[in-house]
């Protein structure tokens, strides 16, 4: 019996990644809490688990006392030294207890404390994955939908976690077996959760940004920097590059030969539009870059974080956009509140938060 359990336990740490020594101990524990409930919650167990010589005993300590008040945790002078002539008052006298000698509930009780010990191994190492993942995109399989709700299950290699329906672009399809890239919002451990709290989305701006990192060479060796991005999934995303070389266009970089890089990125996004502006350090200059595909006659700074853009009168829609959609991600892009106006109409107000739809700002 002892070889076939630490045959399992080689063959446990190969499949489930978990150290032969954590089982171990969780055995341990197992062990002294079923021989606990079986002598008495008092009484004093001792494990000893050899793995060099694949060998398990359970030993049963007393001390030794001239007169016994509690006889699970102590035993005689005179019953001690029929034991063993040696012992003496003060000294512990262990003895062996066979594990075959427990009873069903106290084997089942070691059995609950082991396999809990198991589960909370494992949600560590989930834990710890996701973790290491955290703002970070994952290819994930779907594996089953929700006809009520509309979330998807998602298996990401490491467990199956749930795209909630408000983290998912609207309108796309999931079907089961398909892959589908999502960025991992959050991770955090509630204990009246089990296992790992893991928040997955399809709509915050981080996924586009890790998607361009991806996607395009030059962010990955940092010539060109994302400064931030703004995004209404589903519909447009504005997103703020720069380069740190002269020599290399960042819109062009972003773009790619023949559109290539930047139409794998709207494919993966379902359509979702991109508008690629080059950043500038010039607060009045990047509202104005912001504000595409308007054209912006001046922007005029009127307090730390508010200005006016003045467009003509032709301008107007382009620079409001959609239900205010333009001027909102511009400013989300540049944290500034825009008042659009026209010489002829006077000043437009805009409040970014005024439409009820919010994204996620980087």
């Amino acid at each position: 019996m002892n070889k076939e359990f630490f045959a399992a336990l080689e063959l446990f740490e190969k499949e489930k990644g978990i150290s032969k020594e954590y089982i171990i101990e969780r055995v341990q524990a197992a062990l002294e809490n079923a021989y606990k409930h079986e002598l008495g919650g008092q009484a004093l167990i001792r494990v000893l688990i050899d793995p060099v010589k694949e060998d398990i005993k359970v030993y049963r300590q007393r001390t030794v006392v001239e007169e016994v008040t509690n006889d699970i945790t102590e035993i005689s002078l005179e019953e001690a030294k029929t034991l063993n002539k040696k012992h003496k008052l003060g000294s512990v006298v262990e003895n062996e207890v066979k594990p075959k000698n427990l009873r069903r509930l106290s084997a089942m009780g070691a059995k609950s404390v082991f396999i809990q010990g198991i589960r909370e191994a494992e949600r560590s190492m989930m834990l710890r994955e996701y973790e290491e993942k955290k703002e970070e995109i994952v290819t994930a399989t779907v594996d089953k939908i929700d006809p009520e709700t509309g979330d998807v299950i998602v298996d990401t290699g490491t467990s199956r976690v749930t795209l909630k329906k408000e983290e998912q672009i609207p309108g796309e399809i999931y079907t089961v077996n398909s892959k589908v890239k999502v960025f991992i919002m959050e991770v955090k451990k509630d204990n009246a959760v089990r296992g790992p709290l893991v928040t997955i989305s399809r709509t915050h701006a981080g996924l586009v940004k890790r998607l361009f990192e991806l996607e395009v060479p030059e962010i990955q060796e940092g010539t060109v920097v994302i400064k931030g991005v703004s995004r209404e999934a589903g519909v447009r995303t504005k997103i703020a590059v720069m380069s740190r070389d002269e020599n290399v266009d960042p819109i062009g970089a972003c773009i790619g030969s023949r559109r290539m890089r930047i139409n794998s990125i709207t494919d993966e996004l379902g359509g979702e539009k991109i508008d690629i502006i080059k950043y500038s350090e010039d607060a009045a200059e990047n509202i104005s870059k912001a504000l595409a595909p308007a054209t912006v006659r001046e922007v005029i700074i009127d307090g730390e974080k508010s200005c006016r853009a003045v467009v003509d009168s032709d301008q107007l829609s382009l620079a409001i956009g959609k239900e205010g959609l333009n001027a909102r991600l511009a400013a989300r892009l540049t944290g500034f509140k825009i008042d659009i106006k026209t010489d002829a109409e006077g000043v437009v107000p805009y409040n970014p938060d005024s439409n009820e739809e919010k994204s996620e700002n980087e």
